[in-house]
């Protein structure tokens, strides 16, 4: 019997320091963001979250707002999702930054 495919890609958002909103092009990325919500950037893997958390800050394949300034990673804000589909990641890294934008977060996206 043909075994099910293994869902194994994730979401996750990584926390970025304050400093971020001095980046101009940030800035102008998020002209609905809220004042005192916090800076994300959101983002999906095929690995486990820490371990592109861990790569991002070592500069493998890094963004260079979680190089710079990322500070944690958010389960709070991703875990209910994960693990899932390639496609369903896919879909749900747009759709969960949209949506944290709704809130008031200050987000980027690769």
């Amino acid at each position: 019997m043909p075994r099910a495919p293994r869902h194994h890609y994730h979401v996750y958002v990584v926390e970025l320091d304050d400093r971020v909103w001095n980046n101009a092009r940030f800035r102008r990325c998020n002209p609905d963001y809220r004042l005192g919500m916090p800076f994300v950037y959101v983002g999906m893997t095929g690995l486990d979250p820490d371990v592109r958390f861990d790569r991002h800050k070592a500069g493998i394949q890094s963004n260079n707002y979680v190089h710079d300034y990322g500070v944690r990673l958010r389960p709070d804000l991703y875990a209910v999702y994960n693990p899932m589909p390639y496609r369903a990641a896919c879909d749900m890294e747009v759709e969960l930054g949209i949506a944290l934008r709704e809130r008031g977060y200050g987000v980027w996206q690769a």
